[in-house]
């Protein structure tokens, strides 16, 4: 198995230290050449450092506020902490990358079954493109975090954004500041059902 598969993890501790462009541009590069439905491709980066990350930032703080009197996500309600945690993740990291899907068709109507089907196939193919980021990450010496805590400041967001479709995900990135240990992981025979 690859190296970059069995040694990657979440990194939550990232060192004060710019990235080079050209190898946050190979992270995307890398994410572009993912597997998607029907090469529908869906989706745009959008890279904040600087100024721009501590304005996604202010985005990311007024929909955590907003979350705790008018919810989006009533029922998560008990991971707000989590996402103020994620937050101070982000500031760390000098680099966020925010997935957007421009094929999203958004959080606040009904889905007919195929609009779901076509839902479904972009979040894998999303998943696809940030796992390919993830593991170039490792490959260049930086480390990543996965982030759907996004999800608590989605208006927020899109509208700091100011992209069409909907904010699927974003990605800290930088130099790692830990090397945490591998968490829990099911065993093969508690997760793979054999047919024949």
């Amino acid at each position: 198995m690859l190296p970059a598969i069995t040694d990657r993890r979440s990194i939550r501790k990232y060192r004060d230290t710019p990235v080079k462009r050209q190898m946050v541009e190979e992270i995307l590069r890398a994410g572009m050449l993912a597997p998607s439905s029907k090469n529908r491709q869906p989706w745009r980066f959008i890279v904040a450092e600087g100024r721009a990350k501590a304005q996604s930032l202010a985005a990311m703080e007024r929909g955590l506020e907003r979350e705790k009197k008018q919810p989006l996500l009533p029922q998560s309600a008990q991971h707000l902490e989590a996402a103020r945690h994620t937050l101070r993740i982000m500031e760390q990291a000098p680099v966020v990358i925010f997935v957007v899907n421009p094929l999203g068709i958004g959080m606040n109507r009904s889905l007919t079954v195929e609009e779901r089907v076509y839902e479904l196939c972009n979040a894998q193919s999303i998943g696809a493109a940030l796992e390919n980021m993830s593991l170039t990450a490792f490959d260049l010496g930086l480390g990543s975090l996965w982030i759907c805590d996004t999800y608590f400041a989605q208006e927020e967001l899109m509208g700091w954004l100011g992209a069409e479709g909907e904010l699927a995900a974003a990605m800290a990135v930088g130099y790692a500041a830990e090397s945490p240990q591998a968490r829990p992981r099911k065993k093969l025979e508690d997760a793979v059902e054999w047919r024949i």
